[in-house]
């Protein structure tokens, strides 16, 4: 019999208790007696967003199919029954079993985001282990992470155990049958750490030491045993066809931010934007046999009753197969009344043919990412656009019929000027002429719509802008301004509506995205201060993150502003994510040059990947093509 953790009285007090009484659709329950792992895998958000994350859902299938272990879910509660877990000291559980957290073997948290680090250490305080790492013994869970931000794992080191680097699918085995060797010898904490941190891909943070140089630049970082590795090599799945994926996802009770089935395509991106992080770190492209997507695709919307199927990528447009793909799902889906989405396709690659088949299923709104308004500036980030592509683009959406456009872009970019601040509403309002120049009056069906929204510029690790300085607060919100104000000054401008970003929130982000371990105490001091959910704006206390930077003595500039030398030794220079520095460097160098570098299907531009000898560099060797 499944008792719930939490009782009736407790779950009528909440917003939306589905999130906590697990049981939904292809949830997975097993016998305690015949698991000897059991391991909690984490989202450190809420539900809706934790639910929507298909890395999880990944490895979630993968450890089930292990028949010794069990995995269970875990995701951030809600501030409200926060509040009452802590008045009742009711430590945290898992969605299957209801089991507190404490129990486990293992704890994986997914690190997505640098705005959710101090829901990590709610989840650990909730869940009644001790936050630092060291301070903890067999009584509680290996606390391991993975996900874009392990990358750059220094601003949390001190939390986690273990950090995993790379791909999930690849290493996880080895490390439970490791755990449960070192558990049935009587081994002690400290040694399974040691051997865990042979492990390839696997970074144990206690077994490392830094040192700095009077300016707050790192001198050293080494590691403090003989028998570890000095540089960890990114973990990376070398055949995607033949790999993990789910069947059978997990479908929650409520609505969550991507309700559908998810299918990813393919791994890594051949366009190299020099502001992309995911498209170094999950360099080379890997694509899914067409073959392998269409099976799955039919047994995840048959096992989960979704009325819409997302094909999932960094660049979903250079999938080689796209459009026997989409015939395909098009065919399926009008028998099943499936509405398809297409995330992340380039206005260029856009096919008239495949616009009008799709929306004979159901319309949607169609999202372009220019990403900057000037071609100078698109030359800058590599974006490989010109205006001629991108005004194309969007009258073959018009002619299409679509009338609702969203535009994507960034503020703050090196090199950035008035004039490419002005372009974005140039560009704008240069879309909505050609919709006007497009659909004859009789054929419109109302405005076009152009939705404008900027972000603010953040450099993040293993980018070639990892050098650049980041805008203070101020001057982001100067430039959003100015876009506004230019926007104003357009003759559509009544079609476009323009959303910017929250300036407090970049900065904060982008304070930990090129952190190092001198942020653990604040990120841990301003927790216990009342901050968590820092993601939303709603819960961000900025006020209080300043402070409790300046009583620590953290000077944010470091970590923003200041312009960084060549040389200098980052917080992440341990981790080999395949793509190598000097290859960075020599992209910093043609981005401050303007110049653009071909995209990977064009030519190799010898990034370091090629190593790995799997997906387009080993098509590209081999002189074909994916």
């Amino acid at each position: 019999m499944r008792n719930l953790a939490l009782s009736d009285d407790i779950l009528m007090k909440v917003e939306k208790p589905a999130r906590y009484i697990g049981n939904e659709v292809n949830s997975v329950m097993k016998s305690k007696p015949d698991i000897s792992v059991r391991f909690a895998m984490c989202f450190p958000d809420v539900y809706e967003i934790g639910m929507s994350h298909l890395g999880i859902q990944i490895l979630y299938d993968m450890l089930n199919r292990f028949d010794d272990t069990w995995c269970e879910r875990v995701y951030s509660p809600w501030p409200d029954l926060d509040a009452i877990m802590r008045e009742k000291k009711i430590p945290l559980f898992a969605l299957e079993s209801q089991d507190p957290i404490k129990e486990f073997d293992f704890l994986g948290i997914t690190i997505q985001y640098e705005m959710c680090y101090t829901n990590i250490l709610q989840i650990l305080d909730l869940s009644q282990i001790p936050l630092i790492a060291t301070d903890r013994t067999w009584e509680s869970p290996i606390v391991i992470g993975g996900g874009p931000c392990s990358y750059n794992p220094e601003p949390i080191a001190e939390f986690f155990d273990i950090f995993y680097i790379g791909e999930g699918e690849t290493q996880y085995r080895a490390l439970l049958d490791l755990y449960k060797k070192c558990r049935e010898s009587g081994e002690s904490r400290e040694a399974f750490l040691v051997e865990a941190a042979k492990l390839p891909g696997m970074y144990v943070p206690r077994f490392y030491e830094v040192t700095y140089y009077e300016d707050g630049t790192i001198k050293s970082f080494e590691p403090t045993r003989a028998d570890i590795p000095r540089t960890i090599l990114k973990e990376i799945v070398t055949d995607v066809s033949n790999t993990y994926y789910p069947e059978k996802p997990v479908v929650p009770f409520i609505k969550c931010t991507q309700d559908r089935v998810v299918l990813e395509i393919q791994r890594g991106c051949i366009r190299g934007c020099r502001f992309c992080q995911a498209g170094q770190l999950y360099r080379p492209v890997r694509e899914r046999d067409v073959e392998m997507l269409k099976s799955y695709a039919i047994k995840m919307l048959d096992n989960t009753g979704y009325d819409e199927i997302s094909l999932s990528s960094l660049s979903s447009s250079d999938y080689t197969h796209l459009e026997e793909l989409i015939n395909f799902l098009i065919d399926k889906c009008k028998e099943k009344k499936v509405n398809i989405s297409l995330p992340s396709l380039r206005i260029d690659a856009f096919s008239l043919d495949v616009m009008e088949k799709v929306q004979d299923v159901r319309k949607s709104s169609l999202t372009f990412a220019p990403e900057a308004g000037s071609q100078r500036l698109r030359n800058v980030i590599n974006k490989g656009l010109t205006e001629e592509d991108i005004i194309k683009g969007a009258t073959l959406a018009f002619e299409g019929g679509w009338n609702r456009v969203k535009l994507y872009f960034m503020l703050g970019l090196p090199t950035e000027t008035e004039e490419d601040i002005h372009g974005i509403a140039e560009l704008s309002n240069k879309i909505a002429v050609a919709f006007y120049n497009t659909v004859p009056k009789e054929k419109r069906t109302g405005k076009v719509q152009i939705v404008a929204s900027t972000s603010f510029f953040i450099p993040k690790p293993f980018t070639p802008f990892q050098w650049a300085p980041q805008c203070t607060k101020e001057q982001f919100l100067e430039k959003a301004y100015k876009t506004r104000r230019a926007i104003l000054e357009q003759l559509n401008q009544k079609s476009i509506k323009y959303n910017w970003h929250e300036a407090d929130a970049s900065v904060m982000e982008g304070i930990f995205a090129r952190g190092d371990r001198r942020l653990s105490k604040p990120i841990l001091k301003a927790y216990q201060k009342g901050c968590i959910f820092d993601a939303w704006g709603e819960y961000y206390k900025h006020d209080i993150w300043m402070e409790t930077f300046a009583e620590c003595g953290i000077d944010i500039a470091f970590y923003t502003t200041r312009e960084r030398s060549l040389d200098e030794v980052f917080p992440w220079d341990f981790i080999d994510c395949g793509v190598s520095k000097t290859f960075l460097k020599k992209e910093w160098q043609r981005a401050l040059e303007e110049q653009v570098t071909p995209n990977c299907q064009q030519q190799c531009n010898a990034c370091g990947a090629a190593r790995f000898q799997c997906g387009i560099c080993s098509a590209k060797k081999e002189g074909g093509s994916l």
